[in-house]
C-alpha cells in the first residue's frame, strides 16, 4: 500500500532564511516539500528526506533553505511523488512557509494544557472550547483577532498530551491492546500509546491546518509524562517502585525527542543532537535503507532520565531584536532533601549564560510560573520548608502529601533556586549584564489560571509575569476559590506564617495586574519595539452544539513602558465585557445568543 501523511506537515523552527517542517508517514518513504511556483518563477523549488522508524513508527524532517524575508509561500507536500498535502477538497487556505521580516513587530502566540477529547456538547461542558482549534478556525475563516495579524509562532508550554488522564476515545485504544485493569491500568504504558495519543492532539483538522503555516515551538510539563513528575525525591521512590515507571519515562522522554523537541532545535543543534548524528551517519552509511532508531531512542531516553545531565532539553530562539529562553524545568531538577532545586549545577550554569542584556526585550518561557500571586508563593515556600523538615518535623510526612496533593511544586517550593534567578534577572534589569532591555518576561502555564502581574521596581527593565493557562483543560470550581484565595486573602495569611517559621521573603515584591481568568484561552503578546500588548483569546458556542465557536476576547491588555527616569505605572487592562462574572455577564451572554 502507498505510503501516506499520517501526521502533519507541521512547520517547527524557523531561523533566518531556513525552516524545519515535521512529518509522520504510514510507512517507510522519501517525503519531498515543494515550493508551488507563481507567476514570476522559472519553476518549483523542493526538499527531500528519507524517513526514519522507531517502534514501527515512520518519520521525516525537512530543512528547508533559502526563504526569502517577509515573503510566505504555498507549498505541497509529496510521499514517495503522490501529493498528500494539501488533502484534496480541503476547506483550508493554502499553507504557506516563509521567513520572518527583518524590521516590525513580533506577535508570539502561547498557552498551555490542553487534552485531546471531541468537540461536541457534551465535552464542550466538560472540558470548555478549544482555544487553540477556536483560533485556527477564525484564523482560516479571515478573522486573526484583535491584533489584525496572525501571530508569528506558535509557544506551547507543556501538557500537549495528557499521559496520566486519558480520553474514552485513548481508553478504547489501551484496551485493544491490553488489560487495562492491570498497571498502569488507562494510563500510558509505552511509546505505540503515546504515538497514538499525540496523534489524537495534532490530528483534528483545524490543528494540522494551523500546524502547517504557524511555526511553533515546545517544551514539557509534568502531565506529557505524568502528574507530578520529579515534584520530590519521595514521588520518585513511589514511582521507581512501580511496575510501569521505567516503560512510562523512557516512552514519554523518546517520544518527546521524536515528536517535540526534534523541531526546536536550529540545525546547528541538531547537527550536534547525539541521536540526530547517529541517524544522519547510518543514513549516509545505508542510503537506501530505512534507519530504525528505535534502540538509540530507548537508550538515549533511559540515560537522560537517570542521568539529566547527560542532555539538555532547554534552549534559546530569536524573536526579531529579542531573545526567548526556552527552560526545562521537569527533567533537570535535583530533588535530593537539602539539595533540591529546580534546576541542577549544569542547567543553572546554563541559564546564567543566556540571561544577559543588550536585546530589546528577554523572555523567559518557563511551564510553571516563575511568579505565582504572592500568596500562593509563600504557602508553597512554607510548605517547602515543612516537607524538608526544617520547620515542624513532626509534619514532615503530612507535608509531602499536601505537596502532591495540591500541586505545591513550583519556582516557590523551590526556595534556593528561585532566589538565585531572581538574583540574575534582577542584574540583567539593572544594567549589569549588558543594556538593560525594556522588559524581562516570564511566559508561562501549567496552574489553569491565567493571570499577569509585575515586580515592584522603580527603574530599570520592567519584570512581568505571562501566565496562559489552560488551553483547553478548565480548572475545577472548588480550585478555582483556592488559586482567587492565593491570589488576595493568602498574601497576609502567609506572610505571618513566613515570619512563624522564619522563613526569608523572597527578594522581590509583586502585586497583580490583571486576573485571574478561568476560561480556556490562548495568549497573543505583540512586541513593537518597547511597546507590549497582549490579547488572551478564547471562543464561545453562540449557535448550536454543531455550530462552530466565534473567537472570544477574553482580555486585552496594553504594557506600555513608561518613560526613562519615572516609576512603573500600572498598565491598562480591557476586560471583554461578555465575560463578566455573576448575574449580569449570565443575562449578557444569553441575551447575546438569542438576538
Amino acid at each position: 500500500m502507498a505510503s501516506d501523511l499520517l501526521l502533519g506537515p507541521m512547520l517547527r523552527r524557523v531561523d533566518g532564511d531556513m525552516a524545519t517542517v515535521w512529518v509522520e508517514t504510514t510507512s517507510t518513504a522519501t517525503v519531498t516539500l515543494r515550493l508551488l511556483p507563481d507567476d514570476h518563477d522559472d519553476g518549483a523549488r523542493s526538499w527531500s528526506a528519507p524517513t526514519f522508524a522507531v517502534h514501527g513508527h515512520h518519520y521525516a524532517l525537512l530543512e528547508v533553505t533559502g526563504l526569502s524575508p517577509g515573503e510566505r509561500v504555498p507549498y505541497e507536500v509529496l510521499v514517495d511523488d503522490v501529493v498528500r498535502w494539501p488533502e484534496p477538497g480541503s476547506p483550508f487556505p493554502a499553507s504557506t512557509i516563509g521567513a520572518p521580516a527583518h524590521a516590525g513587530p513580533v506577535r508570539l502566540a502561547f498557552g498551555s494544557c490542553r487534552t485531546s477529547v471531541p468537540h461536541d456538547v457534551t465535552h464542550h461542558v466538560s472540558h470548555g472550547v478549544d482555544a487553540l482549534r477556536t483560533f485556527a478556525l477564525a484564523v482560516a475563516d479571515g478573522d486573526p483577532g484583535p491584533l489584525g495579524t496572525p501571530p508569528d509562532l506558535l509557544l506551547l508550554l507543556g501538557d500537549q498530551v495528557y499521559a496520566d488522564a486519558t480520553s474514552a476515545e485513548m481508553q478504547e485504544f489501551i484496551a485493544a491492546r491490553r488489560d487495562i485493569t492491570e498497571e498502569p491500568g488507562d494510563e500510558l504504558a509505552d511509546y505505540e500509546e503515546y504515538a497514538h495519543l499525540y496523534g489524537l492532539a495534532w490530528g483534528e483538522p483545524a490543528l494540522r491546518w494551523l500546524f502547517s503555516w504557524l511555526p511553533s515551538l515546545m517544551i514539557f510539563d509534568d502531565h506529557d509524562v505524568r502528574d507530578d513528575w520529579n515534584t520530590s525525591a519521595e514521588w520518585r521512590r513511589q514511582m521507581e517502585a512501580t511496575s510501569w515507571w521505567h516503560g512510562r519515562i523512557v516512552a514519554g522522554l523518546g517520544s518527546y525527542w521524536v515528536y517535540q523537541h526534534l523541531g526546536n532545535l536550529s540545525a546547528a543543534e541538531r547537527a550536534e543532537d547525539p541521536l540526530w548524528r547517529e541517524l544522519q551517519r547510518r543514513q549516509e552509511a545505508e542510503p537506501d535503507v530505512e534507519v530504525d532508531l528505535t534502540d538509540d531512542v530507548d537508550a538515549f531516553a533511559d540515560r537522560a532520565d537517570q542521568e539529566p545531565g547527560t542532555y539538555r532539553w532547554s534552549y534559546t530562539h530569536r524573536l526579531g531584536d529579542s531573545r526567548l529562553v526556552v527552560v526545562d524545568s521537569r527533567a533537570a531538577r535535583t530533588l535530593e532533601r537539602g539539595n533540591r532545586s529546580m534546576l541542577d549545577d549544569a542547567e543553572m550554569a546554563w541559564l546564567d549564560e543566556q540571561l544577559t542584556g543588550d536585546v530589546e526585550h528577554l523572555l523567559v518561557a518557563i511551564s510553571l510560573p516563575f511568579l505565582l500571586p504572592m500568596g500562593l508563593h509563600r504557602i508553597e515556600a512554607l510548605n517547602e520548608a515543612m516537607a524538608e523538615g526544617r520547620v515542624a518535623p513532626r509534619l514532615t510526612g503530612v507535608a509531602e502529601r499536601v505537596r502532591q496533593e495540591l500541586d505545591l511544586e513550583h519556582w516557590a517550593a523551590f526556595t534556593d533556586a528561585f532566589t538565585t534567578v531572581a538574583h540574575m534577572v534582577t542584574e540583567v534589569a539593572d544594567g549589569q549584564r549588558g543594556a538593560p532591555p525594556a522588559s524581562v518576561l516570564f511566559l508561562s502555564g501549567d496552574v489553569h489560571f491565567s493571570y499577569v502581574t509585575e515586580v515592584d521596581r522603580e527603574s530599570g527593565s520592567r519584570m512581568l509575569q505571562l501566565v496562559c493557562s489552560p488551553v483547553r483543560n478548565p480548572l475545577p470550581r472548588a480550585l478555582r476559590a483556592f488559586a482567587a484565595f492565593g491570589s488576595h486573602a493568602a498574601r497576609p495569611v502567609g506572610a505571618l506564617f513566613l515570619r512563624w517559621a522564619k522563613i526569608p521573603e523572597p527578594p522581590w515584591r509583586w502585586h497583580g495586574i490583571a486576573g485571574p481568568w478561568f476560561d480556556n484561552n490562548l495568549a497573543v503578546l505583540e512586541i513593537d519595539g518597547e511597546d507590549l500588548r497582549t490579547v488572551w483569546l478564547g471562543g464561545r458556542l453562540v449557535g448550536g452544539p454543531d455550530d462552530r465557536p466565534d473567537l472570544d476576547i477574553v482580555a486585552d491588555l496594553a504594557l506600555d513602558v513608561p518613560p526613562a527616569g519615572t516609576a512603573h505605572q500600572r498598565p491598562l487592562a480591557r476586560v471583554h465585557p461578555d465575560r463578566r462574572r455573576g448575574f449580569v455577564g449570565r443575562l449578557r451572554r444569553r441575551l447575546t445568543r438569542h438576538r
